[in-house]
């Protein structure tokens, strides 16, 4: 990620009634990546992760939206799904090379080979699994999905689910999300990381 790229937000110091982080935004020296289906809390959660351990937060269909002067809808509906993913592509390709902090991605974006490539080789990657059930209750508050305006939501997930979960399943951490609170839902996403921070410093090199 390239310094001052995109709509970074400054980190918001951690409130001091706060948990202490089983580590923090300085044990890093890579993003972290969120991936999920759409629904899955991606945004949500990101932004909650970065604040808790210090570190900024942006969210790439927002990026995408900005880059474009337009909402991903109004791409989809005058360019097509094959020019997003290009813009997609390249907004992220830039997004990675920026400081260190918490990105949260489109559903279909880890689905890119080239994209899925980068993220893997330059970041964390986290993947929040939930369930159809939740996937459905969760997207059913908003109108704006692109993939879901021609066919039932539920028909549509389902087919999706079958797609994408094994491809998200290469991501370096996995975290079920549910009904659960956001909060407990961070803090298994901390836990985590602390456990994987050690394998990635083993593999840097000396």
């Amino acid at each position: 990620m390239r310094r001052g790229a995109g709509a970074m937000l400054a980190p918001a110091p951690i409130p001091m009634s706060a948990p202490r982080p089983a580590l923090n935004g300085k044990d890093l020296d890579r993003p972290i990546v969120m991936v999920g289906m759409m629904g899955a809390g991606k945004s949500a959660i990101g932004r909650r992760l970065a604040h808790r351990l210090g570190l900024p937060f942006v969210d790439a269909d927002a990026e995408i939206e900005r880059a474009a002067g337009c909402s991903i809808e109004e791409i989809f509906e005058r360019h097509g799904e094959a020019v997003f993913r290009d813009g997609e592509r390249r907004v992220i390709a830039r997004l990675l090379e920026g400081p260190v902090g918490v990105l949260a991605t489109g559903g279909g974006a880890f689905m890119d080979p080239e994209t899925r490539a980068r993220i893997r080789s330059r970041a964390i990657t986290v993947w929040l699994k939930a369930d159809l059930d939740t996937l459905v209750e969760r997207v059913s508050r908003r109108t704006h999905r692109p993939l879901l305006k021609n066919g039932d939501p539920r028909e549509i997930l389902t087919q999706l689910v079958a797609l994408r979960y094994p491809i998200y399943a290469e991501a370096d951490i996995t975290v079920e999300t549910g009904n659960t609170p956001a909060a407990a839902t961070v803090e298994r996403v901390i836990e985590a990381l602390a456990a994987f921070a050690p394998r990635v410093a083993a593999e840097r090199p000396a």
